[in-house]
């Protein structure tokens, strides 16, 4: 029940607004804190789609070279790993906006049992993924 004091009502909105804005915030980013020697990361969006030979993992990297991101297994998670930052060309440029995140990233996957053969390319601003399975 919203109280009928508009001041109140308006600022409760208000507040109620940004608190919404931020966890959509920490859930685009979903900032990982430092956990032992590991620097703070962020969780760039993907998609993951399994076909009966192969599956394809598409990460939003703008700007990433492929050979620049690491995988790992750690037991039937894939890790894929790496670091976005700056061209060095921009490096001393005055920054009008800065949205796409910037720094150290990291996802982890669940990956069905299996063996798999990687692959890495990109497409449409995206580092791409091919896990062949083996039979």
């Amino acid at each position: 029940m919203r109280s009928k004091d508009p001041i109140n009502w308006m600022l409760s909105d208000a507040i109620e607004t940004l608190a919404r804005a931020e966890r959509m915030h920490q859930r685009f980013l979903n900032l990982h804190p430092q956990t032992g020697n590991r620097e703070p990361s962020w969780e760039p969006p993907m998609d993951v789609i399994e076909t009966d030979d192969e599956i394809l993992i598409f990460i939003a990297l703008p700007g990433v070279d492929p050979d620049d991101v690491e995988t790992a297994l750690d037991g039937a998670t894939l890790v894929i790993s790496g670091r976005r930052t700056l061209p060095p060309e921009l490096r001393d440029a005055r920054i009008l906006r800065l949205e796409l995140p910037q720094g150290r990233f990291e996802r982890r996957i669940a990956l069905p049992t299996g063996r798999y053969t990687i692959n890495r390319f990109t497409a449409h601003g995206c580092v791409g993924l091919r896990l062949g399975k083996s039979r």
